[in-house]
């Protein structure tokens, strides 16, 4: 027993010698002669030129918060001080990342098992050169030697430690050159607080880019709402640590930004959340956003509150590749989480709120990427939604708003259809799905649309709104409307149907209108192809119904209401009075942007006002003849028919030469038409009263007095292209 102990004794004092021999020689060992091997074999490993130019050192120190076994023995921390790293032979520069010192620890109880346990890694001051050619190649993409047994030894990196640095990008791909450069902070800064001071920014900025109301509405949470909408899953010891500042060029549009970040990001652990913050212009472009990223080796989990505010919601297409129209100025607040995956990411902008030009948004979008196409989708919602705010989506803003939100075309001075071009080559870069409620909108002060609501679904290029409804005037409009962004030139198609609107409803401050009974309806079907309103019209084919019951018109209800044409020529029949409709009727028949006048009449108590001849969307011409028949004896007297010539944009109306028409010939106006029994199915008894409808008995005799006769002007020579 004896002799076993003395054994044993030997043999744990061997051991230990062994060990302390071994600590011994690796604590004074020279590991710069290390330098070359190491060098070799990293080299090898990333396929770049890696080298250690300065000492390699090794210092030793107990792991502490190791257990009890793991926490007697010393831990090496190595130092490779100069560190450099190769860029491909392609490169402009030839290195992609030079170092003063690159530190890390090493776990020796791992090297065991054959795994390379590295707790921290310190980067002192790096500068990095990221570059991408034209040809996608970049430079932060490691080429790893191929065909080579799998090792048996695995990498495990715990955290990742920033020092003061410079970092340049150059990507021809996505056209971007930026210089980056990163300092510490005096003192760190709780996560809270640039929660709170990026939140006031943002919002201070949308009220320069949008308004005061902007402001107002991201502004519009108290201060425990805002805590309860709290982003990312920072701790009370989460803080900011270094600062970043970026200038350069995005898009060819300048760039110019700042933030903050943390000091040690966690690659392993997705409990610890590393906090970000930017605030970025990248032309008239504003995005800002503070939160935290987690499981950054996977990019899992970006958390963090999202502004945007600019000109304009298209303008944001290069900066996020999501489809947006033109808009007046806006500003959105909201919650992004994110999942950024190399095959496939999502990004989710939940509770958002803001404004667009006059109008407020809300709802929440899902952008997924990784199939054929990106796909975007949610649902939006506006509680007030200013009708001239929708201009800018089909080009009808003024030349003034369309420099402001950067659109070249500016509409001519004598074209009063918009001519501005779709974006079409923008629906064929993704895919879309999105409900839209508009709960009241308001164009002016005098004519209140009731709602608006529309689905959207853009499918490889193609944009359909189907439905796209509207309640209007106490009554309703129903449509669909393709537009068919993968053919060229572009088809659209249109069906509409407009059902009692409420003539008292529809111009709520004309005094005339307060006792009215009538209504409108009408119905469009119309199929064209072109790149913009103008050039859609100018080839549309189709036709046009229209039937107005117990009104009444004068030159300053016409004027109110935009329509250029009509207040000149009431103001010439009938001078400034205000003129009872009993009937007011229209079908028209579209043949590649000519629409003729099969039927156009004005019935009142003292007059039949026929309109006959064409007009031409392509050319935006006018060519009619207003002719006026009075009804028997009256006091009242019309004036001879006119001629209405000129444009859309510059009408000229005039008196026709010859001979008076005779008076009391209203009975021969109705016999020389008759209107086309389609019209009749327009008719509708009224929802507040059980009377008839007054154009009933009007269509009526114009369908029984005789067959209806052509339109001079459809026999006329063809128009000059």
């Amino acid at each position: 027993m004896k002799r076993s102990r003395k054994v044993l004794s030997w043999m744990a004092g061997v051991l230990l010698a062994l060990i302390a021999v071994l600590v011994i020689v690796i604590a004074t060992f020279d590991w710069n002669r290390m330098r070359p091997f190491i060098s070799d074999k990293v080299s090898q490993a990333i396929g770049r030129p890696f080298a250690i130019n300065g000492d390699l050192t090794v210092a030793w120190q107990r792991d502490r918060s190791g257990g009890w076994f793991a926490s007697l023995l010393p831990w090496p921390q190595f130092t490779a001080n100069k560190v450099s790293i190769g860029n491909p032979a392609w490169a402009a520069q030839p290195q992609f990342a030079q170092l003063d010192a690159l530190r890390f620890w090493l776990s020796p109880l791992a090297l065991l098992v054959h795994r390379i346990d590295v707790p921290s890694l310190q980067l002192v001051h790096p500068t990095v050169d990221l570059e991408r050619d034209k040809s996608s190649r970049a430079t932060w993409t490691f080429v790893l030697p191929q065909g080579q047994t799998p090792s048996a030894w695995t990498l495990n990196l715990g955290t990742i430690g920033f020092d003061r640095g410079f970092i340049t990008l150059d990507d021809a791909v996505s056209r971007v050159k930026l210089k980056v450069t990163v300092e510490p902070l005096q003192e760190a800064i709780p996560y809270d607080q640039i929660v709170v001071q990026q939140s006031a920014d943002a919002r201070e900025q949308a009220g320069k880019t949008a308004g005061a109301a902007a402001k107002k509405t991201m502004a519009g949470r108290d201060a425990g709402k805002d805590r309860e909408d709290q982003v990312g899953h920072a701790s009370a010891a989460t803080a900011y640590q270094f600062g970043w500042h970026a200038e350069g060029s995005y898009q060819g549009s300048p760039f110019k930004g700042h933030g903050k970040t943390g000091a040690m990001l966690a690659l392993q652990k997705t409990t610890e959340p590393f906090p970000v913050q930017a605030d970025v212009h990248i032309g008239d472009s504003h995005v800002a956003l503070v939160g935290t990223l987690t499981d950054p080796m996977q990019l899992g989990a970006l958390d963090v509150r999202l502004w945007f505010s600019g000109s304009s919601m298209a303008k944001l297409y290069p900066i996020t590749g999501i489809t947006l129209p033109d808009t007046p100025p806006y500003a959105t607040e909201g919650h992004l989480k994110a999942e950024l995956h190399r095959h496939g990411s999502r990004f989710n902008y939940q509770d958002f709120r803001g404004r667009v030009g006059g109008s407020d948004l809300a709802g929440n979008l899902l952008f997924v990427t990784g199939g054929a196409r990106p796909k975007l989708s949610g649902d939006l919602h506006s509680n007030l939604l200013q009708f001239a705010d929708l201009a800018p989506l089909i080009g009808a803003d003024s030349n003034t708003e369309k420099q402001q939100r950067g659109d070249g075309t500016l509409q001519p001075a004598d074209k009063l259809l918009p001519v501005e071009p779709f974006r079409t080559e923008r629906w064929q870069a993704m895919d879309a799905d999105v409900n839209f409620t508009g709960a009241r909108i308001v164009h002016g002060e005098a004519l209140p649309i009731d709602s608006l609501s529309t689905h959207l679904v853009m499918n490889n290029g193609a944009l359909y709104l189907d439905p796209l409804r509207f309640g209007l005037a106490g009554g309703s409009v129903s449509s669909n409307l393709t537009l068919d962004g993968s053919q060229t030139p572009m088809r659209g198609l249109l069906k509409l149907n407009a059902r009692h609107l409420k003539l008292k409803q529809l111009f709520p401050t004309f005094a005339p209108m307060r006792t009215s009974f009538g209504e409108i309806n009408g119905d469009v079907a119309l199929d064209a192809r072109g790149n913009s309103v103008a050039a859609l019209l100018g080839s549309a084919n189709g036709e046009l119904k229209l039937l107005m019951n117990d009104g009444a018109i004068s030159k300053n209800l016409l004027e109110t209401a935009g329509l250029n044409v009509g207040n000149i020529v009431i103001g010439k029949l009938f001078g400034d009075k205000t003129v009872k409709i009993n009937c007011a009727a229209s079908d028209m028949a579209a043949s590649k942007g000519l629409f003729d006048m099969r039927l156009f009449v004005f019935d009142t108590d003292d007059a039949v006002i026929n309109v006959d001849g064409t007009i031409d969307f392509a050319s935006e011409k006018l060519d009619l003849d207003v002719q006026p028949h009075t009804k028997g004896f009256r006091v009242f007297s019309l004036r001879s028919p006119l001629y209405v010539k000129g444009t859309l944009k510059n009408p000229n109306v005039g008196v026709q030469k010859g001979p008076l028409l005779i008076r009391g010939a209203g009975a021969i106006a109705l016999g020389a038409v008759a209107a086309p029994v389609a019209l009749l199915a327009l008719i509708a008894p009224s929802h507040d009263n059980d009377t008839d409808n007054t154009c009933r008995t009007v269509l009526q005799q114009l369908r029984s007095s005789g067959k209806m006769m052509p339109s001079a002007k459809r026999n006329a020579a063809p128009r000059k292209k």
